[in-house]
């Protein structure tokens, strides 16, 4: 692939922003009384705290590791970038996927890596050396998608032009290709969920006491948060520990 097509494919396939639960207060970074409303059934999901990765499987089956902002490693390279071990991890997965999930056009599977030495969290996961990942989205991209001007692409993706696999798409392909997603926690009505701020506290306490990730018996297993997402993936937002602890700890000194 030229460089040019390396930019189309590295801008159409990074992945996007996900908001808070709660709004953020762009003036101090604490947390409005303004949630994201969801309707019919939502899924949580752990929130893993790591780097994150993506394998994007060609249609010929040739493959891209890449970090949340730059490709790293294509299929045949004998030198790749080592940046914070996504490589070392991600391509014993990519070098057995088949293509033929690509149905004719890209897929791209969204990992999260965790462990030793990635990210402040890392302790939380492991007291030794291990490190893992987890399956947490997947795309689809058709060659038009790519067929465009690099500003067209970056205007494209912001605007929600990626088509991400609903949860049915997501968990038939980490059962296809033996990959683990990241956990599923429950699944509750969207008018269940809590309109404040200290409520959506308590139920991250009560939700995720401790991570279920950890990868061996030395971790800390603090946890960093739950993501909310309908099942076809139509409204998502995130709602990280530290975002609640931080919000009431400021309201308290009041």
């Amino acid at each position: 692939m030229t460089a040019p097509g390396l930019a189309a494919l590295n801008s159409a396939t990074k992945y996007p922003s996900i908001p808070t639960y709660h709004r953020l207060d762009p003036r101090n970074g604490g947390l409005i009384e303004e949630p994201t409303r969801f309707t019919g059934d939502v899924l949580l999901t752990e929130k893993v705290d790591g780097t994150n990765g993506r394998i994007v499987l060609l249609p010929d089956g040739d493959y891209v590791i890449g970090s949340r902002e730059e490709l790293l490693h294509a299929r045949g390279d004998r030198v790749h970038n080592p940046a914070l071990g996504i490589v070392d991890e991600l391509k014993p997965l990519a070098d057995r996927l088949r293509a033929d999930d690509a149905q004719g056009g890209v897929t791209v599977f969204y990992l999260e890596v965790y462990g030793r030495k990635i990210g402040g969290a890392a302790k939380q996961y492991t007291g030794g050396s291990g490190v893992g990942h987890r399956l947490f989205d997947v795309a689809f991209l058709r060659p038009e998608d790519l067929d465009r001007s690099l500003e067209q692409i970056s205007s494209w993706r912001d605007g929600g032009g990626q088509d991400f696999g609903d949860e049915a798409a997501l968990r038939r392909i980490a059962a296809s290709e033996d990959i683990p997603l990241v956990p599923r926690l429950a699944t509750v009505p969207g008018e269940l969920l809590p309109a404040a701020v200290d409520d959506m506290a308590a139920l991250l306490a009560e939700r995720l006491p401790a991570t279920r990730v950890a990868l061996d018996d030395g971790a800390g297993g603090s946890p960093e948060g739950i993501v909310l997402r309908t099942p076809d993936r139509s409204v998502i937002a995130k709602a990280r520990f530290q975002d609640y602890a931080r919000t009431l700890k400021r309201r308290a000194r009041r």
